[in-house]
């Protein structure tokens, strides 16, 4: 998958390869994945490309706050021959048409309160003052139809809030998975999937694990071939 990129502004990284896979690893046990799809902050359509372009059958949505990745957005889509639809403006606000049956998102989630970047692209991007996790939670569960399937990674300090908001709003937690930088290092994000109106137990998956010594785990390099994306720096 051919991906443009901002040369200087936010770049997808790690985090969504691993949501990716996290994404298609519990949609296994699904016989026939199709219905209406929803990336939620899309950035440059990388999440939701992916699942798309694995999953032929979903009808792929973005949303995208930002006026440069709502373009890039849909110039990676038609690059990768995708159809989709570009829902433009903060997700907190927009009025959608429909309820969905997946909703994905790699969502801002760095704490308001630590130091931010002076790139305004790279700030929205990554902290979570323009999409608080509460509200976030509470809009997703809003947009998704019954027993509707809801994806996304977070800061893994912040597991309590999220286990917490969940069920506040009728989003049962399905699986986990905790992301480590080193196998003797704690987790530092949460790979978390939830249904609306579940009651099913969880699942706690296996952690993945990023580097060995200095280099990638097999695991992290069989989940880059699977991706299979290239990335060319434009200017913005």
């Amino acid at each position: 998958m051919l991906l443009y990129q901002p040369n200087g502004g936010y770049c997808y990284n790690s985090d969504t390869h691993f949501l990716f896979n996290f994404i298609c690893d519990n949609l296994k046990k699904f016989k026939n994945i199709k219905g209406d799809l929803l990336d939620i902050g899309s950035g440059s359509g990388i999440l939701g490309l992916l699942v798309a372009r694995d999953f032929e059958k979903l009808n792929l949505n973005q949303c995208e706050i930002q006026n440069t990745f709502q373009e890039l957005s849909l110039k990676n889509a038609k690059c990768n021959k995708i159809e989709t639809t570009m829902h433009k403006g903060s997700f907190l606000e927009l009025e959608f048409d429909k309820q969905f049956d997946i909703c994905v998102s790699n969502p801002p989630f760095y704490h308001s309160d630590v130091i931010k970047s002076e790139n305004e692209n790279i700030k929205i991007a990554r902290y979570n003052d323009s999409l608080p996790l509460n509200e976030f939670i509470k809009k997703a569960s809003k947009l998704l139809k019954s027993s509707g399937k809801f994806f996304f990674c977070y800061d893994v300090k912040q597991l309590n809030e999220i286990i917490f908001y969940l069920k506040e709003y009728k989003l049962n937690l399905e699986s986990l998975q905790f992301v480590h930088p080193k196998k003797d290092k704690d987790a530092t994000l949460v790979l978390v999937y939830a249904r609306k109106n579940s009651k099913s137990l969880l699942s706690v998956l296996k952690p993945l694990v990023v580097f060995e010594n200095e280099d990638f785990t097999d695991e992290v390099k069989e989940i880059y071939k699977k991706s299979s994306t290239h990335s060319i720096k434009v200017e913005i």
